[in-house]
């Protein structure tokens, strides 16, 4: 049996159908987390044009993931990376 049949053999085998899943699904979430981390309000990535956008944010701006009980009049986004 040559090593490509034998790892197609093992590669469709019904019980790692769900690591499949769990590792892909684990990846992903891990991928938009990051991309919203690099996001934040408090990362600098251009420190020429912008050395604090910190000071940026208004009061009534939600920059938390999840906020309990709290009204905000907007929610924060970046203009550019």
């Amino acid at each position: 049996m040559s090593a490509a049949s034998k790892f197609m053999k093992n590669w469709y085998r019904t019980e790692i159908i769900p690591i499949y899943i769990t590792v892909g699904g684990a990846c992903g979430l891990a991928g938009w987390y990051l991309t919203r981390l690099a996001r934040g309000p408090d990362v600098v990535w251009d420190r020429h044009r912008n050395p604090f956008p910190w000071q940026n944010i208004d009061q009534g701006t939600q920059v938390k993931l999840m906020t309990v009980n709290q009204q905000f009049d907007k929610k924060y986004s970046r203009d550019r990376l």
